[in-house]
C-alpha cells in the first residue's frame, strides 16, 4: 500500500506532498526531511529503492524534480517505480512542462478531490492505473477551466 506521495526539488524544498495514512504534522516536516537527505544523498548509479524504518521508498528524478513514493513492505518497488514514471508522462502530455504552477494547481486538485481516497490504488493492472490517471486529467481539465 501508498504511504505517502513526495515531489521534491533539487534544493529538498517539498514542492507536493499527499499522504494516505494519517500523519501529525509536526512528524511530516521530520519524516520529509529525512526522506529527502535519503533521496538526494544518493547517486545516480545508486538503486531507486531504500529501505527507511518500517517502509520502503521508491524515487525517480526527472530533471530537477524528485518524485519519491513511501511503501510497505508488500507493494511491488518495479510496479511503484513504473507507476512514477506514467504519472510523469501524463503530466507531460497534458502540461508539456512539469513546473511549479502545474505543482500548485495539482496541490488544490488534490485537496479539493480525493479520488475515492487516492490517487492510485495498490495491486490493480496497468490499465486500471491509466483510468485513474484519465480521471485524473479530467478533474485537472475542470480544474484548469475554472482557474481560468
Amino acid at each position: 500500500m501508498i504511504k505517502f506521495f513526495l515531489m521534491v526539488n533539487k534544493q529538498g524544498q517539498t514542492r507536493l506532498s499527499r499522504y494516505y495514512e494519517h500523519v501529525e504534522i509536526n512528524k511530516r516536516t521530520v519524516l520529509e526531511a529525512e526522506v529527502i537527505k535519503n533521496c538526494l544523498s544518493r547517486s545516480k548509479d545508486e538503486c531507486s529503492f531504500v529501505e527507511y524504518k518500517d517502509f520502503k521508498l521508491v524515487y525517480r528524478q526527472y530533471a530537477a524534480l524528485f518524485i519519491v513514493v513511501g511503501i510497505d513492505q508488500t507493494e511491488n518497488e518495479m510496479a511503484v517505480y513504473e507507476l512514477i514514471h506514467n504519472f510523469v508522462e501524463v503530466l507531460d502530455k497534458y502540461f508539456s512542462r512539469v513546473v511549479s504552477e502545474t505543482l500548485n494547481l495539482l496541490q488544490n486538485i488534490f485537496s479539493l478531490s480525493k479520488l475515492g481516497g487516492s490517487v492510485i490504488s495498490e495491486n490493480k493492472s496497468k490499465e486500471k492505473n491509466i483510468n485513474y490517471f484519465r480521471i485524473l486529467i479530467n478533474i485537472i481539465t475542470v480544474g484548469k477551466g475554472s482557474m481560468s
